[in-house]
This record gives C-alpha cells, sequence and structure tokens, in this order.
C-alpha cells in the first residue's frame, strides 16, 4: 500500500510519509509543515506532547495530514515504537528528519560539567544513532529505498569558541551520516545532512533581542549579511529527503549564508 498523497497535485514529497523529531518549536515545526504542504504524511515527534500538538493541528487545519506521538530519542523503545507507529498508522515510513537536538551554552572546554557532556552525548550522538538505525530497519523491512536527513550545525563543520562539546556531537553526526551512506546505499537508501549557521529559532530572536552585539558579529561575518531563517533550512531538508536529489548521499550541506564558503 503505498500513500496517495496530498491532493494538491505535486510537491516535492508527494506519497511520502516522513518522520519528523524534534518537531514540536522551531525548525522541526517549520519543517513538519512544509512537508506537508509539500504533499507528506508527517508523523512529528518530540517530548512535549501539549507542543506536538499545536503544531500538528496547525497542519490539519491548512489542509495537511499530520499525527504525532510522544517520543524522548535517547530511550531505545520511544524510537522503537515511533518507527513501528509510521508502519502501523500508514503502511510505510519513506523518509526522516532527524532534527532533535540540545544545545549547549557558551564556555570554554575545561568549564564544561561531566553531566552536560554526558546529556548532550545522549541526545546528539546516541539518540541521533537510536533514530537512524530504527528508521533504517525499517526502511529495508520494506525494500522500497528511503532517503534520510540529519540535523548536524555549522559547528559540525568548524571549530567554534566555547562550544567545544556541542561541536564534537556534531562532527559526530557528519561521522554517522556519511558511514550510513556507504553502509546503506546499495540497498536504495539515501542519507544526508544539513549544517545550519545560526538560525531565528526563538532562542536565536530572544539573543538577537538580549544581546544584539552577538549576532551582529555574526551577520558581520557572513556573506549573505545575515541570520538564517526556519523556513530555509526546511526547503534545504524537503529537497534532500526528496527524489530530486535522487543521486546525492553522505552529502553535508552548509545553509550558513555563505559563513564556511
Amino acid at each position: 500500500i503505498r500513500m496517495s498523497g496530498s491532493s494538491r497535485g505535486c510537491g516535492l514529497l508527494d506519497g511520502k510519509v516522513v518522520i519528523v523529531t524534534g518537531a514540536s518549536s522551531g525548525i522541526g515545526a517549520e519543517s513538519a509543515r512544509l512537508f506537508a504542504r509539500e504533499g507528506a504524511t508527517v508523523l512529528l515527534a518530540a517530548r512535549s506532547e501539549d507542543r506536538l500538538a499545536k503544531v500538528v493541528d496547525s497542519i490539519k487545519s491548512d489542509g495537511g495530514t499530520a499525527s504525532q506521538v510522544v517520543c524522548d530519542v535517547t530511550k531505545a523503545a520511544d524510537i522503537e515504537r515511533l518507527a513501528n507507529t509510521a508502519v502501523e498508522r500508514y503502511c510505510q515510513l519513506d523518509c526522516a528528519f532527524n532534527n532533535a537536538a540540545l544545545s549547549a551554552g557558551l564556555a570554554p572546554l575545561a568549564d564544561l560539567s561531566e553531566a552536560e557532556l554526558d546529556e548532550l552525548i545522549a541526545t546528539n550522538i546516541k539518540g541521533m544513532w537510536l533514530a537512524m538505525r530504527a528508521e533504517i530497519r525499517a526502511m529495508l523491512a520494506a525494500g522500497n529505498g528511503g532517503s534520510i536527513v540529519n540535523m548536524t550545525s555549522l559547528a559540525g563543520i568548524r571549530g567554534v569558541a566555547g562550544m567545544s562539546t556541542y561541536a564534537a556531537t556534531k562532527h559526530a553526526v557528519i561521522g554517522l551520516s556519511r558511514s550510513a551512506a556507504h553502509d546503506y546505499g546499495r540497498s536504495g537508501l539515501r542519507i544526508n545532512a544539513i549544517a545550519p549557521g545560526l538560525v531565528d529559532t526563538e532562542a536565536v530572536l530572544a539573543w538577537k533581542q538580549g544581546a544584539p552585539e552577538g549576532t551582529q558579529a555574526y551577520e558581520a561575518m557572513t556573506p549573505l549579511g545575515r541570520t538564517g531563517r526556519p523556513i530555509e533550512v526546511a526547503e534545504a531538508a524537503a529537497w534532500l529527503l526528496s527524489d530530486r536529489a535522487g543521486y546525492l548521499t553522505g552529502a553535508v550541506l552548509a545553509i550558513d549564508g555563505g559563513m564556511t564558503a
């Protein structure tokens, strides 16, 4: 059984069933809304049931198809249940956008606690690995190929002062993505990563108001002269997930206004 997709026409993701983790706010929520507009049936996952429900309701009110699963990506049972739910509820799993992650406050390496390190590793590395494992197993079992996009960061490509531990976890996401692309390319699975720079999420917008000199300095170093918008990250993820990126795997796409150019 294959999903018929949106009645609006042929979008980038028409007929696809897509998991989005970290979908209750920010880039994840924006991506889920866009994927639905592009014809996908979207299964949203995050820890906050109330916030998830609001995003699902907004997608449905816009004519899209979506549902939710409360999920903690650090727990294997939760992630397995998420992938199984996609298959049981919609009879397929075509794509996944693994967006769930923790960020960290700015501090030199020696000032960080072991507890902070453990928390970042649990979500950003182990959580990513668990999600990929469950999604890959579901896609292999169906035998129809699939596409996965993992969220890394500008800090996964280059060093960033005060972000050593966070950067280490985001470098690890790139390693997971590239190696898995080698493992599963012959099975029809494409696995890529996106690496945004500074994006106007709620936290960044609050930072702009409270300490504008920080974001102004970033913008001054960026060829496009501004921070990114969540929809711009979502658009890139949608394209990578779609069949239009069919010969692209193992890639890391920087969405950073030219910062790494």
